[in-house]
């Protein structure tokens, strides 16, 4: 008895999956903007960064061999983010942190993109799963936004007294742009920074038109399935 409702809590946790990871991904953006310097916030940020890389390695492992791969990359960025706590992070360690980063956010896309396009029913599950493709799009390329600006600092042009700095900056440039809302109050000024900017913007049209078609498309399929059945 105890066995089959383990087994049946198991299935019930793995159906809805990405809802746990887009709580996670959900609670690290509004606790991001958050961060002024305060140590209290910044610990619960990191704590909701962490929640995103266990369930983000939950929602998508079935696999050993997947296992070893998500937990490869994600493992560099959980422990030198919490490292930063006891030891000054040099700026060689920062470059690996955010292409760890960058590396982690891009397999859990691929991850979940090919489970949903292999599903033939719409579900809760894929709807969850969709929209956190969607923010995974935003956080990395956030990241890769930091990266060249902490490779190359002066890539973007920051408009005076903007309320808002370090990372969480760049969080807000990259939804801004992915949205194509284009506040105008940051700037990209070199080239890979204005290429990206230009990537971003377009795969962010391209991925709501592609995905939307599609759900529709499935939707209607099981309803005609449903009818003729």
């Amino acid at each position: 008895m105890i066995r089959d409702f383990y087994i049946t809590l198991k299935l019930l946790l793995f159906r809805d999956r990405f809802l746990f990871l887009l709580i996670s991904i959900t609670g690290f953006m509004v606790i991001s903007p958050l961060f002024k310097g305060s140590i209290g916030i910044r610990i619960l940020m990191d704590v909701f960064i962490t929640a995103v890389f266990i369930t983000g390695i939950y929602a998508v492992v079935k696999k050993t061999r997947v296992l070893i791969l998500a937990t490869s990359l994600a493992f560099p960025m959980f422990a030198l983010i919490w490292a930063s706590y006891f030891i000054e992070t040099p700026f060689p360690l920062l470059v690996v942190r955010e292409c760890f980063g960058i590396l982690f956010f891009c397999f859990m896309i691929i991850s979940i993109l090919s489970f949903v396009f292999r599903e033939k029913d719409v579900t809760n599950n894929i709807i969850y799963g969709v929209i956190v493709v969607y923010l995974f799009i935003g956080v990395t390329w956030a990241l890769i936004y930091a990266l060249i600006e902490t490779i190359n600092p002066g890539s973007f042009k920051i408009a005076e007294g903007h309320i808002n700095i370090g990372r969480s900056l760049f969080f807000y440039y990259s939804f801004v742009t992915l949205t194509t809302l284009g506040f105008g109050d940051i700037t990209p000024l070199t080239a890979p920074a204005c290429s990206l900017s230009i990537l971003e913007a377009i795969i962010g049209q391209l991925y709501l038109a592609i995905l939307i078609a599609r759900l529709v498309g499935i939707h209607i399929a099981q309803s005609m399935n449903g009818k003729s059945g």
